[in-house]
């Protein structure tokens, strides 16, 4: 096991990685950059070290100053968390050069994965269902009009080394491809360092299904069954749950056995997401492999007993998996609503500022992952991800109300949150019913 690790992330997503450390005796060291001094949640680090300036280009995204700040603390892992250079393979071959283990996957399977296109043409290679489109990249406009004749409109643009829903568009006939194809590699060239983009069929009204994956460094590879993303908006996730209550016994036994053989085609291993579309007549496809931890874990450990972050990092420590396929065993039904500080009624402007009372909900079966409190400051800086609420009961209604109790008691004054909207999503009839796809919230609300 490591003895000091470094976390290259903040917020949220930092405070567990910390909390993980601690039951596994491991030291940690936060790094935070000059807006996020003074955090609360550094405080419960063992050490921690200010790495730039506050826009995240000077800090966060500073992959010298983060591998420097581990040698200089002695750190003999670094872990990314989600987000920033979670999934770049760059950094994780620097970290690994200098000796400092990198906590996810080996640099070829994040090259393998990580690029979308390359992840398609494994998936296709090895015969598991993929959406209908180009082969790679696009380069040649005329090469690119013909593949839209033949895979056919509306069709879907996506960046290569995209993620968040940057990068996307979707065209609905030949006359506005191409400017919107110039469009989504510009968008893909200031989020991702990369212009590379390709296409698929739009598939109307799907389902938005993932697998979560834990693989270890001696070839096992176990999935945790699935998460239910569909509640989104502009390709961002809302609420997650698990088990997905729109698929079938034998849909789910199919897209995990998908999850595993993509995962093993690659060599994968540490915490990965393979995701799914599922169309209205069951049929699903594979659209993208997520290489790190994401943020709705919480709900799979929920419904598993499991840890995932400290199962990262055993991984990453070149432990073997202490579980086998056999002994994973969901339980109950789990969901996650996610908190951002954003303004629903002025088309989710992010909103900075000062928490003055911040009371989040509790009670059986109900877990808040967060670093708000009384006083905390809102950065317009960052992500406005501000908590993680998730609940887990025996059933789905059960997990519904639960949901819908703990929603109403959380309390985030005076900033702007998503709380009101997120109340009125758990008592639409549509997602009590189950009956959404991925463009409910923007038809509905």
């Amino acid at each position: 096991m490591f003895r000091r690790i470094l976390i290259a992330n903040r917020g949220e997503i930092a405070l567990r990685i910390i909390r993980a450390c601690r039951e596994l005796n491991v030291e940690t060291v936060c790094v935070f950059s000059e807006e996020d001094r003074g955090a609360e949640y550094l405080e419960l680090a063992d050490r921690a070290i200010c790495v730039g300036g506050p826009a995240p280009r000077d800090s966060y995204l500073k992959s010298d100053r983060l591998i420097a700040a581990a040698e200089v603390c002695g750190a003999d892992a670094i872990h990314p968390g989600y987000g920033f250079l979670a999934e770049n393979a760059q950094f994780a071959e620097k970290c690994r050069a200098c000796n400092i283990e990198f906590i996810g996957p080996s640099v070829d399977a994040m090259k393998l994965l990580g690029d979308k296109a390359n992840a398609r043409a494994l998936a296709k290679r090895i015969k598991v269902p993929t959406v209908p489109g180009s082969d790679g990249i696009l380069e040649d406009d005329n090469e690119t009009l013909r593949i839209a004749d033949r895979v056919g409109f509306p069709v879907i643009i996506k960046a290569s080394a995209g993620g968040g829903g940057r990068g996307m568009r979707i065209v609905h006939d030949k006359v506005d491809l191409l400017a919107a194809i110039k469009q989504a590699k510009q968008e893909a060239d200031g989020a991702f360092n990369s212009r590379d983009v390709y296409i698929e069929r739009y598939i109307d009204r799907p389902r938005h299904v993932e697998v979560q994956v834990i693989a270890d460094t001696h070839g096992k590879v176990v999935h945790l069954f699935e998460r239910d993303c569909t509640l989104q908006r502009r390709h961002q996730k809302l609420v997650e749950e698990s088990p997905s209550p729109a698929i079938d016994a034998r849909t789910r036994t199919d897209l995990c056995a998908c999850a595993v053989k993509i995962c093993k085609a690659a060599k994968y291993f540490s915490a990965g997401t393979v995701e799914f579309l599922v169309d209205a007549k069951k049929r699903y496809y594979f659209i993208e492999v997520n290489t790190r931890i994401q943020v709705e874990h919480p709900v799979t450990e929920m419904t598993t007993g499991l840890d995932l972050i400290k199962s990262q990092i055993r991984v990453a420590a070149g432990e073997k998996l202490d579980f086998d396929q056999k002994a994973v065993k969901p339980r109950g039904h789990a969901i996650e609503c996610r908190v951002n500080a954003e303004d629903p009624e002025e088309k989710f402007r992010p909103c900075a500022g000062v928490i003055e009372k911040f009371r989040p909900p509790g009670g059986l079966g109900v877990r808040v992952d967060t670093y708000g409190h009384d006083g905390c400051r809102i950065s317009p800086r960052y992500d406005s991800l501000l908590a993680k609420v998730i609940v887990h009961q025996p059933t789905r209604p059960e997990a519904i109300r639960c949901m819908q109790r703990c929603l109403n008691e959380f309390i985030i004054e005076p900033v702007k949150t998503t709380l009101p909207l997120l109340r009125r999503m758990m008592a639409h009839p549509d997602f009590v019913e189950a009956t959404i796809d991925t463009g409910f919230v923007e038809r509905t609300f």
